[in-house]
């Protein structure tokens, strides 16, 4: 047999030969050049007001800072929990204690990232120096109220490091949604050695310290923000990417002409609805539309002297709004017209709806003109409102909708728009009258709705204020048993919408347009897509 191999072999041409040497060359030729950098180009949606995490409220904010800061519990490319920083976990049989065995990780600097990190995080996430956004995710660690309200030293908090890469967090009670909130981004290990020597100001694009897959290189405000991979990250071989620019289009239609030139692989600044039957005609794959844990609806300021103060308007302002009309015409991409404030998605099994959800729109409207004329309002004395929203068209459309069917009723408004970091101010500040707001669920869990309207609450813009509610969110975080917690979520939610405590519109679905090139990028609830598991193909 071998022998009979050997003639079949000298059998090759000169011709042959030659053409295999020319293919090795080149072959050994491309081989030596350097590979194409993997960058991603991403429509952010807004301009973020700060990165860092412990003060960022935005999903325009904390999809920057989830890239830059690896938490101890990590979210995959399907939104489910996965290890981070931390290898393992066990959490004790009564539910009152977590400990978190930290991997061998380093900061971007090169230093160790320890169990001492995490210690000083979530004690700076709890002090009321920080003003947190999400603080109270964290209330059930060991004196965490008591730190917020200024009755007790951060140090106080139940948070231990047992040694470098052992953590311990107490609780005061069984808290099922504990893991999703250490997951969050504001919860991060921090580098303290690197924040105290900074003494202030210390996101600074090409010196900030990170332990996630990706570093901050760049911050032109308005313009472009570039990540780069982090070589230090504990998976840095698994990050296909080398750069990601976030840029802040808030328009939907010039993130729209830019992704259809190629210039976008991602865009999360959503479709114009107007754009909306084109675009999912002529980009079948790339629309990519699902259900999603967020709520658009109206604040409305129940502060003392404000029109919206009395229940009697906030009621006439819920009934003359047509939300099938704005959810399926002006929108018509998916959204479910809301006449409940938790969104049908989310987890809990909630009931409730507003009184008026089944009652003929002529009826609705009679009663809204009669109960504005209790309060006082009519041709005489108009009321007249200032609807406050943050740039995007959409946002416009539905303001202006709203205006005309107020109008109906007897009430004038004047639409006034801002950029979000400045909007979200106002709210926050309470100078406002009735604003615009989408709430997105950070974890799937109705309490992260729920607290926006405790009293007290650094999200309360509205200022609600009702102790019985209060009482119920306490409760609901305390009981594990699910049907008695759906039982408490629904009387809770039917007493906000009893109150007329907001203006609900619709149940958001997230909208986005994901290139055929970007790979490893799945639709879920939450609407998280960490870069470390996308690739753009070549």
């Amino acid at each position: 047999m071998f022998n009979a191999v050997a003639p079949r072999m000298r059998e090759v041409s000169t011709t042959a030969l030659k053409t295999l040497a020319a293919a090795l060359t080149v072959s050994l030729a491309a081989a030596a050049l350097p590979a194409q950098a993997a960058n991603l180009n991403i429509a952010n949606g807004d301009e973020p007001g700060t990165l860092d995490p412990q003060k960022s409220s935005g999903n325009w904010e904390t999809r920057i800072t989830r890239e830059l800061f690896a938490t101890l519990v990590a979210i995959d490319s399907k939104a489910e929990l996965v290890p981070g920083l931390a290898s393992r976990w066990e959490i004790s049989d009564d539910g009152l204690t977590y400990t978190f065995h930290l991997r061998d990780a380093k900061w971007s600097d090169g230093k160790p990232i320890t169990a001492d990190d995490a210690v000083f995080a979530l004690r700076r996430e709890i002090s009321p120096a920080t003003a947190a956004y999400n603080a109270n995710l964290y209330f059930t660690i060991k004196n965490a109220k008591e730190i917020v309200a200024g009755k007790a030293k951060p140090e106080t908090l139940g948070v231990e490091a047992v040694d470098q890469h052992t953590l311990k967090i107490h609780l005061t009670q069984p808290t099922p949604s504990m893991l999703q909130a250490l997951s969050m981004p504001e919860s991060a290990p921090l580098p303290r050695h690197y924040i105290e020597a900074q003494q202030g100001n210390w996101v600074k694009a090409g010196k900030l310290v990170v332990s996630g897959p990706f570093q901050l290189t760049r911050w032109i405000p308005q313009s472009d923000i570039e990540l780069s991979k982090n070589p230090q990250f504990y998976a840095a071989d698994s990050v296909k990417l080398d750069t990601a620019h976030f840029y802040p289009i808030n328009d939907a239609q010039a993130a729209l002409n830019r992704f259809r030139t190629g210039e976008l692989g991602i865009s999360y600044t959503g479709v114009p609805a107007t754009q909306f039957p084109t675009v999912k005609k002529n980009f079948p794959n790339e629309l990519k539309v699902a259900p999603l844990l967020g709520e658009y609806y109206y604040v409305l300021n129940l502060s003392k002297g404000q029109p919206t103060a009395d229940k009697r308007v906030r009621e006439a302002l819920n009934l003359a709004v047509r939300r099938g009309i704005i959810a399926n015409r002006i929108l018509g991409q998916g959204q479910t017209p809301s006449y409940w404030y938790l969104p049908k998605a989310m987890e809990g099994d909630a009931g409730g709806e507003m009184p008026f959800a089944h009652q003929p729109m002529a009826e609705r409207l009679k009663k809204a003109k009669q109960l504005l004329a209790d309060a006082g309002y009519g041709p005489e004395h108009p009321l007249h409102l200032e609807i406050a929203y943050n740039t995007l068209e959409d946002h416009r459309r539905i303001a202006v909708a709203i205006s005309a069917m107020w109008k109906q009723i007897g009430v004038t408004t004047t639409l006034t728009n801002s950029e979000a970091a400045v909007h979200f101010n106002t709210l926050k500040n309470g100078n406002f009258e009735v604003g615009r707001y989408g709430g997105v669920a950070t974890v799937n869990d109705p309490q992260d709705f729920l607290k926006n309207f405790v009293t007290g609450y650094e999200g309360n813009y509205s200022r609600y204020h009702n102790a019985r509610y209060d009482k119920l969110v306490d409760a609901i975080g305390r009981e594990l048993d699910p049907q008695k917690r759906a039982r408490l979520l629904t009387e809770a939610q039917q007493l906000l919408l009893d109150d007329y405590a907001l203006l609900p519109i619709y149940d958001y679905v997230s909208i986005n347009l994901v290139s055929d090139k970007v790979k490893g990028w799945h639709t879920n609830p939450l609407d998280v897509h960490p870069l470390r598991y996308l690739s753009v193909a070549q």
